[in-house]
């Protein structure tokens, strides 16, 4: 039996099923790992089509206040050095003032009231239809960036959250699950805004503006460290994405960006990197950022995103070792989960 008849009869299996889940984040694509051309094709197009089959739309919102934990220090100390060509990037010897080091980087202490109103999790929702809904995204994540699933994935730490277009909630579900990956007792998270178009992270959780990203790839002499947010949510740290500059995809795609990212995910045994992208198909800034990516979560809206759109999408991206697509904004009726193999 062929992998795409596996795939369908799969399909059918869970179909026939009709597992029920609540809430707004109801698709949980497992694993689609490329294989031959023709086969991971024929996925791509079966993954495609069942995404645009769901056509109710709904929006959830929160009202919980908890109080969250006590912030943990953090620190990443980077220094550049210049060359004739480009900017190199090597780790600085340790400093004996490392106490110092540390307080270096931005504490902010996220309102909660704020975070519930705009739909994020708080610790105090950990019973929540969205807590669990996360709970079934982040746990195949977590396996794979930490060598814990049945075949290794090379860069696995390194996660991608996109879309197809803009509007279909990826920072939404970014922030997420970087504050529930950062609750976990033995996960550090840094969270890097990636989209210099549209930098909705900042605003959705609060953060007051400030150098990120892209200052770090335009001026050699920033160290990293001054330019992490810790924030008060478990062990999660922010990097925002910084001033726009027209030139952010040669920035994104440049020797220090690919150097930034290997120190910044090889930095702690237990850091996870979790990278809000712009949408696949309005800029070229995430296809330039997937080729650094171990996984890649694919947020698609339930009655926005049509079969061709969905499959362009899967397409840019089906070199990645990793894809989970993830359904959002789905009716009761319609939330069910699929499951592909690839």
């Amino acid at each position: 039996m062929s992998l795409v008849e596996r795939t369908a009869q799969r399909l059918d299996q869970l179909r026939k099923a009709g597992e029920q889940v609540g809430g707004e984040l109801v698709y949980s694509g497992a694993e689609l790992r490329p294989g031959p051309g023709s086969e991971r094709s024929s996925t791509v197009e079966r993954a495609a089509r069942e995404l645009s089959k769901h056509h109710d739309v709904r929006t959830a919102s929160t009202t919980i206040e908890p109080t969250l934990p006590s912030p943990e220090p953090d620190s990443d100390d980077i220094t550049y050095e210049s060359t004739r060509r480009e900017p190199k990037l090597r780790q600085a010897a340790p400093a004996a003032n490392d106490s110092a080091r540390r307080s270096r980087s931005r504490l902010v202490n996220l309102d909660t009231k704020r975070l519930a109103a705009h739909g994020l999790l708080t610790s105090d929702a950990v019973g929540s239809p969205l807590a669990n809904e996360l709970r079934v995204i982040k746990r195949p994540l977590i396996n794979n960036a930490f060598g814990k699933s049945a075949a290794p994935v090379m860069h696995g730490n390194r996660i991608m959250i996109t879309s197809s277009v803009p509007g279909e909630g990826k920072s939404f579900l970014a922030a997420n699950l970087a504050m529930t990956i950062a609750m976990e007792r033995d996960s550090t998270v840094l969270l890097v805004e990636a989209d210099p178009t549209r930098p909705t992270l900042t605003r959705l959780l609060g953060v007051p503006p400030g150098l990120g990203l892209m200052d770090l790839l335009l001026q050699p002499a920033l160290d990293v460290a001054d330019l992490l947010v810790k924030l008060n949510i478990g062990r999660l740290t922010f990097l925002p994405s910084g001033t726009r500059h027209g030139h952010a995809t040669e920035l994104l795609a440049s020797a220090v960006m690919e150097k930034l990212i290997e120190h910044l995910a090889s930095r702690y045994p237990d850091r996870v990197l979790i990278f809000d992208a712009p949408p696949l198909l309005a800029a070229p800034e995430a296809r330039v950022l997937a080729r650094y990516m171990g996984q890649i979560v694919l947020v698609v809206e339930a009655g926005k995103t049509t079969h061709s759109v969905a499959q362009q999408a899967l397409a840019a991206i089906e070199s990645c070792p990793v894809i989970l697509p993830v359904l959002n904004k789905a009716s009761a009726r319609e939330e069910r989960m699929y499951y592909y193999a690839g």
